[in-house]
């Protein structure tokens, strides 16, 4: 009958470490679920203030172009010739 109160016993103890075991690694897990989430969400944000910070310098460039594209306009270095009229 000692046996028997050992062996259960022994039992309920690798039980239990096992469970222990079990628990730690899901907590483990659950961890590393929650700093993947932080970490995507930063990424997300980032992403984002890319993304806006590149609508805004393509709205800038754009201003830039048509800056550019007045000065050259109003600049007679860059008017085009007409060939035929200076010939005559």
């Amino acid at each position: 009958m000692n046996c028997d109160m050992d062996g259960d016993m022994e039992n309920q103890m690798e039980n239990q470490m096992e469970n222990q075991v079990e628990m730690e690694e899901k907590t483990r897990l659950i961890n590393q679920v929650l700093e993947l989430q932080h970490t995507l969400e930063d990424l997300s944000a980032r992403v984002d203030a890319v993304k806006e910070e590149n609508l805004k310098l393509k709205s800038e460039n754009q201003v830039l172009g048509q800056y550019i594209e007045n000065l050259m306009s109003a600049s007679s270095v860059f008017q085009t010739t007409d060939t035929k009229s200076k010939r005559k």
